[in-house]
């Protein structure tokens, strides 16, 4: 973790995206409820809270397209950057009720404004106003990182993948999901992470689709909550973790075998491998989403992920975020998402065998000026 990294330059560079997007759509500011928006365009951080608590003490954000700085209401000023100043921050606005959501309607500019996120108080306050969606600006501003952002995935994934060198020894007949998912997040924090975004997932895979658990569509059921069970010998482990550092996700997949992989566990792996590499081969700037589908398919074989997820998605201040690869949108989507340096892409293809159950695992690069640079360390193979 090495590499160079100004996080008051990181927010400065984002704040100053998002103001020139709503400037360019004629937005007079935009107003976003949505935590990781928020965290985007200003560099504020909530603490992590269940979703029963989470809405009542939201943070609210108003930025505008003069480039002014942001006005920011919130119940946790010891998360805010201290480049934003006093006077712009401001304690939380109730707008859930009526009352908070005409305060935030009176200190609004003049003018259109984008919108993330509605509460039914704020809809009928901004009743006879012009209101479009801010989703797609942001993710117009997210999809391609700056060098700052990169380092901090870069950073997340590092913590992610060193704090699972210390599962590697631990995943054996008796021990359970949970008593893995300890050990990791401890180490993850005295690692540096800023914050778990994942639940870790210790899933056990049956052998057959049939096994269950159950899906209306008929695939393979994943991801389901880390539970108790104890491992046994044999069993297929698919994991998945993710934290954060400094507001950007990581994103780590592998595949444990309690008591060690056999042959069958490997040739799951090296085809896995060869679904990934046939897309590295055609990544580079001005190459489509379409582009990666179709060689990730090239064998003729089913696609090679799940169809309720993604061959591969973005990821930043969201775990997942644009770019979308591979999705239910259908290959027209794909092929109108033309790659471009500093856009990041986590490759999470599957194989499976129905019968003997199927490997996963996940990789993370980003596009650069003539092709892509690995932002995680760690090889697919199977473990245990």
């Amino acid at each position: 973790m090495s590499g160079d990294l100004d996080l008051a330059r990181m927010r400065r560079e984002r704040h100053g995206k998002v103001a020139n997007a709503l400037e360019a759509q004629g937005f007079a500011a935009a107003v976003l409820l949505g935590q990781q928006n928020i965290a985007y365009a200003l560099g504020a951080r909530a603490p992590a809270a269940d979703a029963a608590r989470a809405a009542h003490r939201r943070m609210v954000a108003i930025v505008t397209a003069d480039g002014a700085p942001a006005q920011l209401y919130t119940s946790f000023p010891d998360g805010v950057p201290a480049e934003l100043g006093a006077e712009h921050v401001h304690p939380a606005l109730p707008v859930e009720w009526p009352e908070g959501a005409r305060q935030l309607l009176d200190v609004l500019p003049a003018g259109p404004v984008a919108l993330d996120e509605y509460t039914m108080p704020l809809h009928a306050a901004l009743d006879g106003r012009e209101i479009a969606d801010a989703t797609p600006i942001l993710s117009t501003c997210k999809i391609v990182k700056t060098s700052d952002e990169l380092e901090c995935i870069r950073r997340a994934q590092f913590i992610n993948e060193r704090a699972m060198l210390d599962i590697d020894g631990r995943v054996v007949p008796g021990v359970r999901g949970t008593e893995l998912s300890g050990v990791f997040l401890r180490r993850i924090f005295e690692l540096g992470a800023t914050a778990n975004t994942v639940d870790p997932i210790w899933q056990v895979m049956p052998s057959r689709i049939d096994d269950g658990p159950y899906s209306v569509t008929g695939d393979v059921v994943f991801p389901t909550p880390t539970t108790r069970r104890p491992f046994d010998a044999g069993d297929v482990i698919w994991v998945d973790t993710g934290i954060d550092y400094e507001g950007y996700a990581s994103d780590f997949g592998c595949t444990f075998v309690v008591g060690g992989p056999e042959a069958r566990h490997h040739d799951q792996a090296a085809r896995w491998r060869e679904v990934v590499d046939r897309c590295l081969d055609v990544l580079k700037p001005g190459a489509s989403a379409g582009d990666l589908v179709r060689a990730a398919s090239s064998d003729g074989s089913r696609r090679p992920w799940l169809p309720h997820l993604y061959l591969a998605h973005g990821i930043g201040t969201n775990s997942a975020e644009m770019p979308l690869v591979g999705t239910d949108l259908g290959a027209d989507f794909d092929d109108a998402l033309v790659l471009a340096p500093g856009m990041v892409l986590v490759f999470e293809p599957v194989v499976w065998d129905d019968g003997h159950s199927g490997f996963r695992a996940e990789e993370i690069v980003a596009v650069t000026d003539d092709g892509y640079e690995r932002l995680s360390a760690r090889d697919g193979g199977p473990r245990g």
